[in-house]
């Protein structure tokens, strides 16, 4: 029995395919799949590193921080990028989890323009991070600093990043294997907190 992939874009459905660890990506066609690798990145949050460098160009720079003030727009900021699997239909699918309360942003602006941020689907104390996008120096790396120092103070358990790169490397993100992940999941959704 197939199931209808327009059922899946629900935001119940997303959000119970989250919390088994799946995740949305399209194709170069639209089509949306979703994909649960067996090897995991994450951001251990009471193990994370913020650079030096990162730290005092953050005090020197005139940049200010909101949270979940314009999500859609970050979203589609994210979405503007030669190769992007963020398609109209995904948009559209995450605005029904926006609707639902679990859809989340941290937002980097210069003299009121939006120059940075990232956006990321939250299920109590795990907060799944989708994209980033930066238009102005270490725009998104800010983005990421405000982010950590929000799932700290909030009390998150889980900072899934989904795959590794050098730019998650420098913040201290590290694979581990799906059995792993899982446990973290578990843990994460005995705690009642809120982005």
């Amino acid at each position: 029995m197939s199931i209808d992939p327009e059922k899946l874009l629900e935001p119940e459905n997303m959000i119970l395919l989250y919390t088994r660890g799946a995740f949305p990506m399209a194709d170069e066609d639209g089509e949306i799949n979703w994909y649960m690798p067996g090897i995991r990145a994450v951001i251990p949050l009471n193990h994370y590193n913020i650079p030096r460098s990162l730290r005092k160009f953050m005090k020197d720079s005139s940049y200010t921080y909101k949270f979940d003030n314009d999500i859609m727009n970050v979203i589609r900021k994210c979405a503007e990028r030669e190769y992007t699997w963020i398609s109209d239909r995904l948009i559209e699918a995450y605005r029904g989890l926006h609707e639902k309360k679990h859809l989340h942003s941290v937002e980097v602006y210069q003299k009121n323009v939006l120059v940075g941020g990232l956006y990321g689907v939250a299920v109590k104390g795990a907060f799944f991070g989708e994209s980033m996008f930066s238009r102005a120096q270490n725009a998104s790396k800010c983005a990421l600093v405000k982010l950590l120092e929000r799932m700290k103070e909030k009390n998150f358990k889980l900072l899934d990043v989904q795959f590794l790169t050098e730019h998650l490397q420098m913040f201290g993100a590290v694979e581990i294997p799906f059995e792993d992940f899982e446990k973290l999941l578990i843990k994460s959704y005995a705690e009642d907190v809120y982005f």
